[in-house]
């Protein structure tokens, strides 16, 4: 790889950096303000929250949404470990492994979790599992990542195990 396209790929690493933060503090502060500032602010106006009865069950849908920025989050501090110079194959093996876990329990969550915790919050109504492709989409990526995460690793402690006999 010439300087030029080393150069230009570290810039690149570093806009897409930026684009990562931009997005989890821009959908992190909508969510902060729609589940947490707003009913605070009613709370303490000490006025009646229009929506109270179906705060906590937002909250509980929005979870999965935390999983999946702090995996947007990860590959930012990925790509900006990249373009500060640092080598390739450690940082994506750490990235690989934090993206799959986070997509993982998101999707996991989506699944799963969200569904059964309603029925909890609701008393027993609703299903088991909620058919949610997309949620499953992203669990089945995110196991596939961090299992990537895994051989990738593997593959770097053979590397440095070859180098060492030449």
């Amino acid at each position: 790889m010439t300087q030029t396209a080393t150069d230009r790929f570290r810039r690149r690493c570093a806009q897409f950096r930026w684009l990562a933060v931009f997005m989890v503090v821009s959908v992190g502060a909508l969510l902060a303000l729609v589940h947490l500032i707003v009913p605070i602010a009613f709370l303490a106006r000490a006025e009646d929250y229009p929506y109270f009865d179906l705060w906590l069950g937002s909250l509980v849908k929005a979870l999965p949404t935390v999983f999946y920025l702090f995996a947007v989050w990860s590959i930012g501090s990925a790509m900006g470990q990249l373009s500060k110079g640092r080598l390739i194959q450690p940082t994506l093996v750490h990235a690989l492994r934090r993206v799959g876990l986070a997509l993982g329990f998101g999707g996991l969550l989506s699944v799963f979790g969200v569904t059964n915790l309603i029925r909890l919050l609701e008393g027993g109504q609703g299903g088991w599992a909620f058919f949610d492709v997309a949620g499953m989409t992203l669990g089945m990526i995110g196991g596939a990542l961090f299992l990537l995460g895994g051989v990738m690793e593997q593959a770097g402690k053979v590397q440095a195990e070859l180098d060492e006999m030449i």
